[in-house]
């Protein structure tokens, strides 16, 4: 439990600083290339269905391997060890959001279209949702991504995750909600993360009252505090209360 309250507190700050002109989208240029090679792709994604029997060990790292045809040796390729496949866990699974963008631009049965709002909260829930079946096994990943050596993939990722959500959501802003609202989000889907693997009830409801409630404090609060660091604040605090509640030690 205490490395979970590592990463979280680790990331709620750090989500509120603002993000590095390398991680976001840009409209003139092409994406930098993923951070595994080819090899290592075929090692990584042959581990995945592993993960909820082996949880993120070397031992999943051996099995993928040897499904995809390479020896046990190959998995010196992977220097972070086990923390690669929460790696690449956490790259796959932002970059398969794009593929319901299509179902947002859908007009509902009054003919009316999502807006960027409504479509932050859809992504933010799919998201969530594709930790379902490593759920019992995030607290094992959550540790890995507090190691210190870890921690500035982790908060990178976050902060690329939050980025992805509103450019695919719409998102133009220019200004310095830009920063905002990335900032804000890093720290609801944190927060939200935590929180979902500690929810036993059906189909995490809790985890998307949760979500709404952290989406609609944001919202509230959004015009009454004066920077950046204030709204984040007010983010995290307002989490933190509610996952004390439930037991969690932070």
């Amino acid at each position: 439990m205490a490395s979970k309250s590592r990463v979280l507190l680790g990331w709620l700050p750090l989500a509120s600083r603002p993000i590095k002109s390398a991680s976001y989208h840009s409209y003139t240029h092409p994406p930098p290339p993923g951070p595994f090679a080819e090899i290592e792709r075929s090692i990584l994604s042959a581990s995945i269905p592993y993960i909820p029997s082996h949880g993120f060990t070397h031992t999943t790292l051996s099995l993928g391997a040897k499904d995809a045809g390479y020896i046990d040796a190959s998995t010196n390729l992977f220097p972070n060890g086990a923390f690669s496949l929460v790696h690449y866990h956490l790259v796959t699974q932002r970059l398969d959001l794009a593929k319901h963008v299509e179902g947002l631009e859908k007009p509902d049965s009054n003919g009316k279209v999502m807006g960027t709002g409504g479509k932050v909260r859809v992504l933010t829930w799919e998201r969530l949702m594709a930790n379902r079946e490593v759920i019992h096994r995030w607290q094992e990943a959550l540790a890995l991504m507090s190691q210190p050596s870890n921690i500035p993939t982790s908060i990178s990722e976050l902060s690329s995750l939050a980025d992805e959500i509103w450019f695919l959501s719409g998102d133009t802003s220019v200004d310095t909600s830009w920063y905002t609202k990335r900032a804000s989000l890093s720290a609801i889907y944190a927060a939200t993360e935590l929180f979902m693997t500690t929810d036993k009830s059906a189909n995490y409801h809790e985890t998307g009252e949760f979500l709404d409630r952290r989406l609609k404090d944001v919202q509230d609060m959004g015009s009454a505090v004066g920077n950046v660091g204030q709204w984040i604040g007010f983010t995290a605090h307002a989490g933190l209360n509610v996952l004390r509640s439930k037991g969690v030690r932070i």
